[in-house]
């Protein structure tokens, strides 16, 4: 008997566990999915409590109040009378206290447009501090410079512009004319002062009156529907999407139009090497066609001198008459004769040449010889 019911309490133990149907992973997915539930409970929890805190501070105050540490004989006992109620009015209970989800994104709503009122009142007390500060430290450099320039003038006039020459000692009416003149002009601006702050009052208080005055006007005429500011919100929230999928498209645009202008850029940086590439080359060109040209025109100048010499040789070609055979017979005899002619012409020419050397070198020697006889007859 035992051993039929304990077969019979673990056949039927995995039919009354839910979790024994799971996995260790889904165990731990569920474990996961419980833990994120119940963080946005607990967040749920504190923005629900500092809304109450700040609608009806009087009941937190209270219930904060009358809480007390319960027994462990207490508790075990409310443990057990909460069992029983949950088991009969727990759904009853749910249905009265739980929020649904306008309820909930009204008061998230309140809740996030009280801490940007809490967050814009931080920054005007923290611009406000900030003003303070550096209104006083602005103070203090005009009192510093204040100081120095004081400083300055008295060991100007008094310690360097007063010392007596002949004892070297300052001269104290003029330190007492000093201090006196220093304290005129003081009482001086203090009076100014006084009057500027006096009038400051006035003008604070005229527009303190027209700010309450238009306050109270702005409360009457500018009171305004809820319902219609929804509306209006609503409207906004559509342009402000229409806006942003008009922003979207035109970042996309300039997305591509970027890709398209880099594309562009490299290739006008190509097109500019090359343009560059070209530009020498015709600067080389043009320099070898000024050099074809310089060549060109001395070419030329030598072509038109060889077609003048051609055209004078033709001339003189179109104006030769050949000679008859006789007459060129006649002329080659005579050409002959000439020739001997010369040839012996040529001949007494070197002979009278010989015989002029011979002349002058009798001459010399006796030109020589009278000399030596007429040095020795001297």
């Amino acid at each position: 008997m035992a051993d039929s019911e304990s077969v019979t309490t673990s056949s039927q133990d995995p039919q009354d566990d839910p979790l024994g149907e799971h996995t260790d992973d889904e165990l731990q997915q569920l474990l996961e999915d419980l833990h994120a539930g119940n963080k946005v409970f607990q967040n749920e929890t504190i923005m629900f409590e500092k809304y109450l805190k700040r609608v009806e501070p009087n009941l937190t105050a209270a219930a904060t109040t009358t809480a007390v540490a319960p027994t462990p004989s207490q508790s075990t006992h409310d443990a057990r009378v909460m069992r029983k109620r949950s088991k009969s009015k727990g759904s009853g209970v749910d249905k009265h206290l739980k929020l649904n989800a306008e309820q909930k994104c009204d008061i998230a709503q309140r809740e996030i447009e009280e801490l940007r009122e809490e967050i814009d009142k931080l920054k005007e007390d923290a611009e406000k501090i900030l003003d303070t500060y550096k209104a006083v430290m602005e103070e203090a450099d005009v009192r510093l410079s204040e100081l120095k320039k004081s400083s300055y003038e008295y060991e100007r006039d008094i310690l360097k512009g007063s010392v007596n020459n002949r004892t070297g000692k300052v001269v104290a009416e003029k330190v007492v004319r000093y201090f006196e003149d220093k304290q005129r002009s003081r009482d001086a601006l203090i009076e100014k002062l006084r009057l500027k702050n006096s009038t400051l009052k006035v003008q604070k208080k005229k527009l303190h009156l027209q700010l309450k005055q238009k306050e109270e006007m702005g409360e009457v005429l500018h009171e305004v529907d809820f319902q219609q500011l929804k509306i209006e919100n609503s409207q906004y929230l559509e342009k402000i999407d229409e806006r942003n999928q008009d922003l979207l498209r035109l970042k996309l645009m300039s997305g591509n139009t970027l890709q398209v202008l880099n594309s562009y850029k490299k290739k006008l940086h190509t097109l500019t090497l090359e343009s560059d590439r070209l530009k020498s080359e015709i600067t080389s060109r043009n320099e070898l066609l000024t050099r074809i040209d310089a060549e060109t025109e001395t070419v030329e100048a030598e072509r038109a001198k060889a077609e003048e010499l051609n055209r004078r040789l033709r001339q003189q070609l179109g104006d030769f008459r050949v000679p008859d055979v006789v007459e060129y017979v006649q002329e080659k005899a005579d050409l002959y004769e000439l020739a001997k002619t010369v040839k012996s012409w040529e001949r007494k020419v070197d002979i009278a040449e010989m015989a002029l050397k011979t002349h002058r070198k009798t001459w010399n020697t006796m030109k020589m010889n009278s000399h030596q006889n007429w040095a020795l007859e001297t």
